[in-house]
């Protein structure tokens, strides 16, 4: 008995603090090349007068969805209230279950936008081999803490060249394009639609910033009119 209760106070012991950061500190973001881009890593929550009144949407995302949000909110003005979870996680995050499960918590939801992919490219960040199955977690944990919502997911847009707006990123766009294809192969066999903004930017590569990862507001205006379609088809439902 004693032993038996040493490893389960040695395994909480492990655990709690993963849950303390997930409860009370925003996923944080350590490669210098990445950065939030806009009011920071947060849950945002919309201002609700009346939950009755209109469903509510959620999205997911990492700095791009900082960069559509405003627009997307206001074209849903009067149709939905609409949450936005920006984070710098990724699909090799032990913890994102659970950060799934607090965020849903908030809801509930009647659709859900959700991507991620800007922050999983690095080597190590998703065990090789590992990135079906645990996209296939990270689905699974929307379901069940979601079971009424509209999961659509979003691919991530291209990665261009530092200082060379137009051209594609060497290094990092070919792992872009792997993981959009594993992440497509998934949603297929999840039965979830896939909303395409890597293949709306991949028209309007002229209009990338210049920083690898972000739009002018000239692209982002593209990914706002794409996105509000996509959630208003999905009200209309």
């Amino acid at each position: 008995m004693i032993p038996r209760l040493s490893f389960l106070l040695a395994l909480l012991l492990l655990l709690l603090p993963a849950m303390a950061f997930s409860q009370t500190t925003p996923a944080q973001e350590t490669d210098p090349r990445l950065h939030a881009d806009g009011p920071g890593w947060r849950l945002q929550k919309d201002a609700i007068t009346d939950p009755s009144l209109l469903p509510r949407v959620l999205l997911m995302g990492d700095s791009i969805l900082n960069g559509y949000l405003p627009g997307v909110k206001k074209a849903l003005e009067g149709k939905a209230f609409v949450d936005a979870w920006v984070t710098p996680t990724s699909q090799g995050d032990k913890s994102l279950p659970r950060q799934i499960e607090e965020v849903l918590a908030q809801g509930p939801y009647a659709i859900i936008h959700f991507n991620l992919g800007l922050h999983g490219w690095q080597k190590g960040r998703i065990p090789e081999g590992q990135y079906e199955p645990l996209t296939h977690v990270m689905v699974q944990a929307f379901k069940q803490r979601a079971p009424k919502a509209v999961l659509i997911w979003a691919s991530t847009t291209p990665v261009t060249k530092q200082d060379h707006p137009g051209e594609l990123d060497p290094e990092i766009n070919p792992i872009i394009v792997e993981h959009n294809a594993m992440a497509a192969r998934v949603m297929k066999e999840e039965g979830l639609p896939t909303d395409d903004l890597n293949a709306l930017m991949m028209q309007h590569l002229d209009l990338a910033r210049g920083d690898r990862f972000h739009w002018k507001p000239e692209g982002t205006v593209f990914l706002v009119k794409q996105v509000s379609e996509t959630l208003l088809k999905a009200l209309k439902k």
